[in-house]
């Protein structure tokens, strides 16, 4: 089994992210706060609650270079938040929104965040010196309903977004004194500010995480009909694959090689996805996949599992002959893994990385003594 430490942190989280160091771990416990652990003498100890936010906090992200954390909600507003001393301090950005705030990223420079909302609307916030405030530049118009992932090109221009509409899409994000033109790339070398490179029409459901490779040659993203597409060559005529598969839809997905990603979602465990010599990308396998019981078949599993999570099986209060689902494939997370983030890298290679979902847990995966995916990391 891959995975190598479960913290049951709350009864369930919407949300993690890790400190550079990776000795602290900030998350929202499904609710309008953050709270931050750190791992004191082997146990973890709350040491930080950031309350500022309103409504339910939908994203975290820590810059690994600057120490900074900015967060994201429902009630539509952001903060950036400095440590001083003993003690994080909140800077309000001003996003403009009139829907919520869904998620939200670092830049590669760490100059920018995107945050993208249900006011069909993607905010690319910047520091602004002269004023010492976080401000923000919209892109507007493009999607036709919320957006529920974003994801920076590694050359800190581009950014990909994924929308309830069912597509994907691709902007410039150069923005003048903040950019420099030595980092644009030839593809957008001539965009302004919003400009749309591609739009991808390959999922008819809702479409949600999406990421790009350690080269950013190619793009990732899962859709809810459960099939997860890739696409080279992002631009004018891009090179498309889909894999479909037979279990519970994907919510989030990672790059941790240029030949594997790893996917997560309804199906409580991490799924392996790998291209072959010729760049043609399969499902590998479940990670910590243990066998069904022989006494239920694979379709009736799946569908008691669904129909456990549809009605929240986990609740208190339920009946004892409520739907129980069996997890066929699951063997630590046992509800929906909503949020998948890297830990230790060597080089454009991913070795171990954490997962968080509604059952409350936050559980730290490795990949370097697994033999079946060692060969494409």
């Amino acid at each position: 089994m891959a995975a190598v430490a479960v913290h049951q942190f709350a009864q369930c989280i919407t949300c993690h992210a890790w400190s550079p160091d990776q000795s602290m771990v900030a998350f929202c416990p499904n609710n309008n706060e953050v709270h931050i652990y750190k791992l004191l003498e082997d146990k973890w100890e709350k040491v930080h609650v950031l309350q500022k936010h309103d409504q339910i906090v939908t994203g975290i992200d820590w810059s690994g270079r600057s120490n900074r954390i900015v967060t994201v909600s429902h009630d539509r507003n952001s903060y950036v938040w400095n440590q001083e001393g003993a003690e994080w301090v909140p800077t309000l950005v001003i996003l403009r929104l009139n829907r919520a705030a869904l998620c939200v990223q670092w830049s590669p420079r760490e100059n920018k965040f995107a945050v993208g909302s249900g006011a069909k609307t993607v905010c690319i916030c910047y520091y602004e010196q002269e004023n010492n405030w976080w401000v923000s530049k919209l892109i507007r118009k493009k999607h036709d309903s919320s957006v529920t992932s974003v994801a920076w090109h590694p050359n800190n221009i581009l950014l990909a977004t994924t929308s309830t509409d069912g597509k994907c899409r691709v902007f410039s994000t150069f923005i003048k004194g903040v950019d420099t033109r030595e980092s644009k790339t030839s593809s957008s070398s001539d965009s302004k500010f919003g400009e749309q490179i591609v739009q991808l029409d390959l999922s008819f459901s809702w479409a949600f995480g999406v990421k790009w490779s350690p080269s950013g040659n190619t793009l990732a993203y899962v859709g809810h009909n459960s099939m997860i597409y890739f696409v080279d060559d992002v631009g004018p005529s891009p090179l498309a694959q889909n894999v479909a598969f037979r279990n519970l839809p994907l919510r989030d997905v990672l790059f941790v090689s240029e030949k594997m990603v790893i996917g997560v979602g309804f199906d409580c465990n991490p799924m392996v996805f790998a291209a072959d010599d010729s760049g043609i990308w399969s499902f590998i396998r479940f990670l910590g996949e243990r066998k069904a019981s022989s006494s239920s078949s694979k379709y009736g599993s799946q569908f008691s599992e669904a129909f456990g999570k549809l009605y929240g099986q986990s609740k208190h209060g339920l009946s004892n002959d409520t739907v129980e689902p069996s997890r066929a494939h699951g063997v630590v997370h046992e509800n929906c893994i909503n949020c998948i983030v890297p830990l230790r890298k060597e080089g454009p290679r991913t070795k171990r990385f954490s997962t968080s979902g509604l059952d409350g847990k936050v559980v730290i995966w490795d990949l370097e003594n697994q033999e079946v995916v060692s060969d494409y990391l």
